[in-house]
């Protein structure tokens, strides 16, 4: 399974991504990670990035494509994968198109989880309490969900043109939410 996964901040993205990649035995990818490591191992590529994100900017959709580009050549990539965190904007989108028609591959599936925004402000306000994130203030997170949702729709609306797109309740317990990703990636597995 090719899959990408889709929700704004607090709807269970990092545990839902395990969980399928344990089931699919399928690569966990997230820019996020990479970038991480990159900088922590002093990498080239993590020197550049720390720059540019010390120095308050974005990293660009060229390097953003172009580390992806090498992690989905990398052998455990090759049966599948699940991508989080990319794409994050249309120009991306359509690099990983070309990224995988190269290959003779392309997306099974873009999942999105789907959870009411204060349940999601509720959520992030627990784990901010529970976690001593100072910086997680109601306003802060409103800020965040309203920032994803703009950034976002362009690229649920494009997979759902291309019949992609599976929205998926993000709301209930961890099971749950399992159970429905499970019911339908069957229906994608099976067409």
């Amino acid at each position: 399974m090719r899959l990408i996964i889709l929700g704004p901040p607090g709807a269970g993205k990092g545990t839902q991504a395990e969980r399928i990649c344990d089931a699919f035995e399928i690569p966990h990818i997230s820019t996020g990670d990479i970038f991480r490591a990159n900088i922590k191992n002093e990498t080239e590529l993590g020197k550049q990035v720390k720059s540019i994100l010390d120095a308050g900017g974005y990293v660009s959709d060229d390097l953003t494509n172009a580390i992806v580009a090498d992690r989905l050549k990398q052998d455990d990539a090759q049966a599948g994968f699940l991508l989080d965190g990319y794409p994050r904007t249309l120009p991306q989108v359509e690099a990983l198109d070309e990224m995988l028609a190269q290959d003779g591959f392309r997306l099974d599936a873009v999942l999105e989880l789907v959870v009411d925004d204060e349940e999601l402000i509720a959520r992030l306000l627990k784990r901010a309490e529970t976690s001593g994130r100072t910086d997680d203030t109601e306003d802060v997170i409103r800020d965040r969900q309203a920032l994803y949702r703009k950034e976002t729709a362009p690229l649920a609306d494009n997979y759902r043109e291309r019949g992609l797109l599976v929205d998926v309740d993000g709301e209930g317990s961890m099971d749950e939410v399992t159970q429905r990703i499970n019911d339908a990636l069957g229906g994608v597995a099976s067409r």
